[in-house]
């Protein structure tokens, strides 16, 4: 069984929904700012913090932060050790039938 993470509440992030606004709006974020900005402080990685919007068992909404870390063992690639791009010469000798 995956072991249970302990939540992390947003401190200073609340999510509202109003049901009679149109349906191109999904809600409204509002951000009491000495407290998101500590906390964004104090939980940032590499300059993001992700944050999940959730719904509580009493149908209100809540943030809480995003602790998943991908497990990707494979190297990435960088750009100075992408393949070129082929010359025009190069693409056209390539279109030819024989």
């Amino acid at each position: 069984m995956a072991e249970q993470v302990e939540k992390i509440f947003a401190d200073g992030f609340v999510f509202k929904r109003n049901e009679k606004a149109p349906d191109f709006v999904v809600g409204r974020l509002s951000i009491k700012v000495d407290d998101a900005i500590a906390f964004i402080k104090q939980h940032e990685k590499s300059g993001w913090v992700n944050l999940n919007v959730k719904t509580a068992r009493s149908g209100n909404y809540y943030m809480d932060l995003d602790t998943f870390q991908a497990n990707d063992s494979s190297p990435k690639q960088s750009a100075t050790e992408t393949k070129p791009k082929a010359t025009v010469k190069e693409e056209e000798e390539d279109d030819l039938p024989f």
